[in-house]
């Protein structure tokens, strides 16, 4: 075995070392600490969370190489201290202590250390010391951040008893990140499934106008993400049908199942789209705005009025229009990336097209919001507040990625390539503001597009204290 080498990555926190102990051991941890860059999937567990003596195996990529990690948790201090060990995987040696304790002047100071040798002696500590210590830096630095940025956010609402949160699209982009989030707050997500539910699942078929109120019944509130992907291809008549009816008869049956609950949830937050808007050029828009033209704008109309029969029984809806959605795990900025790694990105079209993004991390932190903030109803726009134009954006892409962003995709090409929804999804203009998230008292962590990429792709300018021995 090579000589070990020492890592150490040191914060503050904003609350007390119980409720940060609290946070790692809930279920979902490992699914926030998790980078979006680095794709990790839990393939096996045997025990209970963080305590002692629980093993899990994990499968994980270093570059187009798969391997599997397989780690044990060794010691388990509750409100102070855990640690987990290598058993096998890509280090010849691996202890990761992960210690928290309270400050006189408040906070806390949540520190990782790590003891681990390279592979292959001291040719692998020579050849890939340097890469070790650049990932781990810049894995803690990611971790470090969602960890106090999610406690802050729960802390908000502290003074709230925890909730049972019904989700639809639990396996979507937003989904998938938005229930560790809640389960790491203390609340119960309860999933809504088609066919067999798992424990503590709730089975709907909205194809069928089905859903299983028994189940339903006595959740607290729902956040409903359930649709078809809209830029997933060409617009055939079948798969805009698709789209609508995932959309529309999936929240009618929703809302209708709700209204018939004999303890209603206190609120739904529904999925909407920017799209409400259509192509507005240079126009200002804000939840006030007008419906626009097109596809998108009639089925976002009619998705949102689907909600009707969950407003009439008392719910208060909320209606999520959510701008382009910006994370390295999936959606539009996953499909950008390999051209824009290769030095091959660039604008799309004119690139004068307004684009209304936001980062992932202020959609489930909007989502939170608006779960517990009683005045926020009807429309908001999740946006952050800076859109540009696509040609900046792709320019921000590349100087972040340290690539060109030279070679243009033309309009013709777009629409030869992905017709009607290249049109409406990748050449839309809208230039949205999100001033009810605002007015609320919302605040973004993401404002900036270079905050937002930095941070997602792992780039970021501000980290955690580091230390190497």
């Amino acid at each position: 075995m090579g000589k070990s080498q020492l890592f150490e990555a040191r914060s503050q926190m904003p609350v007390d070392a119980e409720a940060v102990f609290a946070w790692h051991a809930r279920e979902g941890a490992f699914q926030r600490l998790t980078p979006p860059w680095e794709p990790v999937e839990v393939a096996e567990k045997q025990g209970e969370g963080i305590r002692e003596g629980t093993r899990v195996v994990l499968r994980m990529r270093v570059g187009p190489v798969p391997l599997q990690w397989t780690a044990r948790h060794t010691r388990y201090i509750p409100g102070s201290l855990f640690q987990d060990v290598q058993e096998s995987g890509p280090f010849a040696r691996w202890v990761h202590t992960h210690r928290m304790w309270d400050e006189a002047a408040g906070g806390t100071v949540l520190e990782d250390d790590v003891e681990y040798a390279l592979p292959v002696g001291t040719l692998g500590r020579v050849l890939g010391g340097g890469y070790a210590r650049q990932r781990l830096e810049r894995m803690f630095a990611y971790r470090h951040a969602v960890t106090r940025e999610d406690l802050r956010r729960h802390a908000a609402f502290a003074g709230h008893k925890p909730l049972t949160v019904a989700v639809s699209g639990a396996s979507g982009l937003v989904g998938s990140t938005l229930v560790p989030f809640l389960t790491t707050g203390g609340h119960r997500v309860r999933r809504l499934v088609r066919g067999q539910p798992g424990a503590g699942d709730i089975a709907w078929a909205p194809g069928q106008g089905e859903m299983d109120l028994i189940a339903l019944e006595g959740v607290d509130a729902v956040v409903h993400l359930a649709g078809a992907p809209i830029a997933e291809g060409r617009w055939t008549p079948e798969y805009k049908a698709l789209i609508r009816r995932s959309r529309i008869d999936g929240t009618r049956v929703l809302c209708e199942s709700l209204a018939r609950l004999a303890r209603p949830p206190r609120v739904l937050v529904s999925a909407s789209a920017i799209g409400f808007y259509g192509n507005r050029d240079d126009e200002v828009l804000t939840e006030s705005s007008s419906s626009g033209d097109g596809f998108l704008a009639d089925v976002t109309r009619e998705w949102e009025a689907a909600t009707a029969p969950a407003e009439q029984a008392g719910i208060r809806v909320v209606h999520l229009r959510l701008g382009t959605v910006l994370s390295a795990r999936g959606g539009a900025l996953a499909k950008m990336l390999p051209a824009f790694q290769a030095g091959g990105g660039g604008r799309i079209g004119g690139g004068q097209q307004w684009m209304s993004w936001v980062s992932l991390e202020d959609v489930i932190g909007l989502i939170h919001f608006a779960l517990f903030s009683e005045a926020m109803r009807g429309p908001v726009n999740a946006v952050a507040p800076n859109p540009l134009r696509q040609e900046e954006f792709a320019r921000e892409l590349g100087r972040v990625l340290s690539r060109p962003a030279l070679f243009p995709l033309p309009v013709t090409a777009v629409r030869t390539l992905f017709g009607e929804m290249g049109q409406e999804t990748l050449l839309m203009s809208a230039r949205i503001r999100p001033e009810v998230a605002e007015r609320q008292g919302f605040t973004f962590l993401h404002p900036s597009l270079e905050q937002a990429l930095r941070f997602t792709l792992g780039k970021t300018i501000e980290g955690p204290r580091f230390r190497h021995g």
